[in-house]
Order: structure tokens, then sequence, then C-alpha cells
């Protein structure tokens, strides 16, 4: 894929320059320290920028050579690497991976031995447990993906196992990615960050860009430090993220971008592509459809978020400190992806997107951006207190900075952020807290809503 235009059309650079003013105000008033960006048309990049500084308090400027941590986006370059397998005739789409796997087991529930397939891993259908990963301190002992997967020390999330009928629904699962990681070194004895170097970053270009964890010590002048929620550097100025495939790579928006364009030029056929067609049409045909859309996307296909009638693909991500996204369009080569250092980064990421949308037509894109609807003091003042879930579980719920602290039972408190609509959602489990009307709190999971009964 070329690089950027030498010689931007003046209105091009016009718009460059009003997207670069607008994304320096959304610092500010997000608490995010920097960003990058990178925009193509057509295939070509027409726009690549950068604003902000890589730490708070430090004057190192942002640039487009800065790395940042792709998080998610992480998930879709790893299905690539699967499909090229797969076209190979290495991997079978649909057999059963305990066949294929020779380190770990998907285990049994119970008496009951579920069969689970690459093409639900890759497509978030299935079944499996653990949405994501809060990442490692720096200098902490690193588990290897089978501790992961086993949820042993000194993993820290939970084990990896089948909790839904495979292929019945869409469940976000980063656990899942993680069991493709293990599957595709299994099979070819390779680790995975040699493998996917081989099979994916190296022939799309994507110099930038590695699956290193932790960050070797001669990348650390070029990252961007993570920021938490009041633009504060993280402690150690990064996590380290063991789980590869689902959230390990290291990137700037230029070579994703360039991995976009690699899915649609092995759409079209298109010379040196790195899949056949018949598999990039896969990977862009809706397999499982979202229940709840998000991103301007309404289902899976392999690896990667559709809308549009899978025209548009893309994925966001979210590391501790880091907010990013990419989106691409297949028929006209348009697209961009905008990375972030810092915890509020979501909302300044949808209005760069939604800027760009504009500026080049995208077909289709929501120009809206809804900002979360702040609740009042008064009423978050009224919702702390103690409540009583079901018949024995107790929780405690205290506001913390316009966000919710809730310990349940003797758990370690979690942390609900705003999300609109009286709406508040943890961001390592996959539960909701909504406020009623008059003053009550609902706990909503898996579809099943139960209101708290206040106890103080």
């Amino acid at each position: 894929m070329a690089r950027l235009r030498g010689n931007l059309t003046r209105e091009a650079t016009a718009l460059a320059d009003v997207l670069r003013d607008e994304i320096e105000k959304d610092l500010e008033e997000f608490k995010v320290p920097g960003a990058s960006w990178a925009v193509i048309d057509n295939g070509e990049i027409v726009d690549q920028g950068s604003a902000g500084v890589v730490e708070a308090g430090r004057d190192d400027p942002v640039t487009d050579d800065t790395l940042f941590q792709a998080c998610s986006i992480s998930k879709p370059v790893a299905v690539l690497a699967m499909l090229r397998l797969v076209d190979r005739g290495l991997l079978d789409l649909d057999e059963d991976v305990n066949r294929y796997l020779t380190s770990w087991q998907v285990p049994p529930t119970g008496e009951w031995q579920p069969v689970v397939t690459l093409r639900q891993l890759a497509s978030h259908a299935a079944g499996l447990t653990v949405p994501g990963f809060p990442g490692y301190r720096r200098g902490a002992e690193l588990p290897s993906p089978v501790q992961i997967l086993d949820g042993v020390r000194p993993a820290n999330t939970f084990g990896v196992h089948v909790d839904l009928v495979p292929g019945t629904q869409f469940r976000y699962s980063g656990g899942g990615t993680v069991v493709l990681q293990q599957l595709l070194e299994d099979v070819t004895g390779t680790p995975f960050r040699q493998l996917l170097r081989e099979l994916v970053l190296e022939p799309l270009g994507m110099s930038s860009s590695d699956y290193a964890q932790p960050l070797p010590e001669e990348l650390h002048d070029r990252a961007a430090t993570a920021h938490d929620e009041f633009g504060r550097p993280v402690d150690g100025r990064w996590h380290s993220y063991p789980e590869l495939a689902a959230a390990g790579l290291w990137t700037t928006p230029a070579d994703l971008v360039a991995f976009a364009h690699g899915i649609r030029n092995a759409y079209l056929g298109g010379e040196g592509a790195l899949l056949s067609p018949e598999w990039a049409r896969a990977m862009l045909t809706p397999q499982m459809a979202i229940a709840d859309p998000w991103d301007a996307m309404e289902a899976l296909g392999l690896g990667a978020f559709l809308g549009d009638g899978g025209r548009r693909f893309g994925h966001g991500g979210s590391n501790k400190g880091y907010k990013c996204h990419l989106v691409a369009y297949r028929d006209t080569g348009q697209g961009a992806a905008v990375m972030t250092n810092g915890d509020n980064g979501t909302q300044l990421v949808d209005r760069a997107i939604a800027r760009i949308a504009a500026s080049y037509g995208w077909r289709g894109y929501p120009l809206e951006v809804s900002k979360p609807s702040e609740v009042g003091d008064e009423v978050l003042r009224a919702v702390s207190g103690k409540y009583r879930l079901g018949e024995s579980l107790s929780l405690t719920v205290t506001v913390v900075d316009g966000a919710l602290e809730v310990v349940f039972g003797g758990q370690p408190a979690l942390r609900f952020t705003a999300r609109g609509e009286g709406r508040f959602a943890a961001r390592w489990v996959g539960t909701e807290l909504r406020l009623t009307g008059d003053g009550g709190l609902v706990f909503v999971q898996e579809g099943e809503e139960i209101k708290c009964r206040r106890t103080r």
C-alpha cells in the first residue's frame, strides 16, 4: 500500500488541518495526553497525523512513528494469520479445535465435552468465558498461555471454559482468542510472535508492528505511556499483555490501515494478496449477529466486526490506558485508524472517526457521536449504600469521581463507569448496573435483570 501522498490537494490539506485542531481540543477536554491517526481513501494514505505528548508532564511529542498498544485490534490480525493456514489446507475452520491443540484442551463442562471450532473462536460464538484481560504491571511475572487458559498463578484471570452452547449466540471472549493463540503455536511449532511476523506483519509491510510482550527495552523510547481517566501516567508506563492474540500487538495507525488494505486487496483478488478471495470474503461475511449493535457494526465476520452488510469492517480496542479503533470499507478503500494513550480516549476516537467519515463521504457511517449523559451528583449520592442481590449476595455501592465503586460480597471492588441513559458498565465483566427512576438499582448480566434490594 502506498504511504502518505507527497502532494496533497489544497482541500485535503484543509481537512487535515481541521481534524488536527479538533483532536487537539478533544485531548484537553478528555484528559488524554496524546493521539495519532491515519486516513486512507482509495487504498492510499491521504492524511497521517499526531497530536499531544507521549507522557503527561513531559514535552516529548507523539509522532507518526510513536507506538501504541493495539489492544483488541490484535484479534483480527491474529485471525488473518489463522486464515492463511486454513487457505493452505493446514487447518479446517469447522473442525473441533481439540483435534489440533496439544498443549491444552477445551475442558469438559461437567460430564459434557463441548465441541468448539475455529469459526466459532473467530466470530466470538464459541460460548467461552473471560471477555478481557487487565494486563500485568511492568516487572511482574507473566503467565504462559496455558497458565492463562487454566487460570492458575501467575495468571490474574479465571480459567477459560465453555458455559454456553457453542454457535448459538455472540459473546465476546478474549479467552477464546488465547485458545486460538495456543492452537497456532501447537500446529506450527512456532512461537506466536514469530509466526505473526512471518504470516502477516512482514508481508503487509507493517514494519512498526510487533507482538512483543513485554516490550523490548530498545523500543521504550518510541512507545506512548498509558494514562488513567484523570490523565495520570500508569505506574510503570504501561501494562504487559501475554495474551498476545487478544491484546498484545504494539503498532501505529499507518500499520493498521495497511492491515485493512491487505484484507481489501485479498477480497478483490489483488496482486500479492495474502489470502485467496474465497477466504477474504469469508472474513467479511457475517457469521454471527450482534443483538445490541455497537461501533456502527451489526455482525461478526471472522475476526472483524461488520457493518453495512459487510461493506464496512473494523475493530475497536481497549487496554489499560489505551483506546483505539480501526474502520475500513472493502469497496472504496476508505478508512481510518485512531489511537490514543488515555483511558478517556474512546470519546476522542469516536469523534475523530465521525469527522473523517463526514469529510470523506463514507457511506452510511453514523456522524452523530452520543456523549454519555451525565448523572447528577444528587442522584448518584442517593444510589450509594448497601444492597442485596438475590437471597444471599450483598453489594456495597460507593460514588467515586462520577463512577460507581461496587464490592460484591468478598470480591475486590469493581469500577462501573457511565454509559449513558442511567447505565453503568464494568470493564472486565459483562455486567451493567442501571439506575431506575425511583432511586433504585438493577443488576443486568447475560440478559437477566435483577432488582437490587436496598438494606441500608
